[in-house]
């Protein structure tokens, strides 16, 4: 095993994980009833997905 010969200083330590970070999740509009969608997702409002209908929705 690789043991450090020097401490690793807390900035050399946080400059390496600085892209360690959260994204937000890109979120489309439908092309059917225009809700959010998160992409390459079926709509969670009306069923479709890419335009055609994926599971049908009960009408209520």
């Amino acid at each position: 095993m690789a043991h450090p010969k020097h401490k690793v200083s807390s900035t050399r330590r946080d400059k390496r994980r600085t892209h360690y970070k959260a994204e937000a999740p890109t979120v489309a509009t439908c092309s059917n009833c225009g809700a959010p969608v998160l992409y390459h997702r079926v709509c969670p409002e009306c069923g479709y997905y890419r335009g055609r209908v994926a599971i049908e929705k009960k009408a209520e």
